[in-house]
């Protein structure tokens, strides 16, 4: 397939890229600048350098294309901006087309639970609120097969903003990473190239769309992953935080995210797709694996 990719610089879509591309399909990545062109020129695909916000213009790249997948993202406060703008492209462009668009989501959109299942409720913290009423757009769209991957906290090959915030917690006096809240609070995790493997999956599959929760089913506690953290860089060890130590140093809206309680375990994309996770676990990473210093 001809596909084209939002993102194809970032963690997640990196990943996706060299999936795409070790299967076959030729990417054409959307990029802003011509030093991200030279990295994706690099790793396979075909370099666009465009403005996503261009909404004709990205509609018209699009239609080109046999499918789109979308990861860009700022992470900032212009992150609903540009996911309404690159949704309001693609269905300029494929409204009744038949052809596939998967957005990234995240599972934090589901606030506190532990069975995070795609007809869970939505209890979205302030951080994500905006998620999913422009994800509903997508999946709403007539004539296009839409489908929204929900991932948990992404990880593999070293890096991942989230690995990178535990890797760098700040120490106490006796040398211990100072876990985020108390660290009994679970979280839904997922390497970043059995991700990748699950969008080529969807992507390909002329029956998927809707929504699909995504996480490798091991849920650890932040405690869990603080002490093999500490083990990656060298510290003496872990040890309890406290909510407002996390706002304070985070802030409000960053810190409510980590200190939600969640946990899935991808029963429609193990039983509908085929999926399984092969990689290890962020716990089996940090101690032993590509973030160990």
């Amino acid at each position: 397939m001809k596909v084209a990719l939002t993102g194809a610089t970032g963690f997640i879509g990196s990943h996706v890229l060299t999936e795409l591309d070790q299967h076959g399909h030729e990417v054409t990545a959307l990029v802003r600048n011509d030093a991200q062109a030279d990295i994706v020129k690099a790793r396979g695909a075909t370099p666009v350098v465009i403005d996503l916000y261009d909404r004709p213009a990205v509609a018209s790249l699009l239609t080109d294309a046999d499918g789109a997948i979308h990861t860009a993202s700022p992470g900032d406060a212009t992150s609903a901006d540009l996911d309404s703008a690159v949704v309001d492209a693609v269905t300029r462009a494929y409204v009744g087309t038949g052809k596939p668009f998967l957005e990234i989501s995240g599972a934090w959109v589901y606030g506190d639970n532990l069975s995070i299942t795609e007809e869970s409720p939505f209890n979205a913290p302030a951080l994500v609120s905006w998620k999913e009423p422009i994800e509903r757009r997508v999946l709403s769209t007539t004539g296009m097969r839409g489908a929204v991957i929900v991932s948990g906290t992404a990880y593999g090959d070293g890096g991942g903003g989230i690995p990178g915030l535990l890797l760098g917690s700040p120490r106490d006096d006796a040398g211990n990473l100072i876990m985020l809240g108390t660290g009994q609070q679970h979280w839904s995790t997922v390497h970043a190239a059995d991700l990748a493997n699950f969008f080529r999956r969807v992507l390909e599959d002329d029956s998927a769309r809707g929504r699909y929760i995504v996480g490798n089913g091991v849920n650890p506690t932040v405690a869990e992953l603080t002490e093999a953290a500490a083990v990656a860089v060298g510290a003496s060890g872990a040890v309890r935080g406290s909510d407002d130590e996390a706002k304070a140093r985070l802030g409000d809206y960053f810190a409510e995210v980590l200190l939600l309680d969640q946990g899935t375990d991808a029963a429609r994309a193990r039983s509908e797709l085929g999926w399984q996770p092969t990689h290890p676990s962020l716990t089996d990473e940090f101690r032993n694996g590509s973030y160990r210093k």
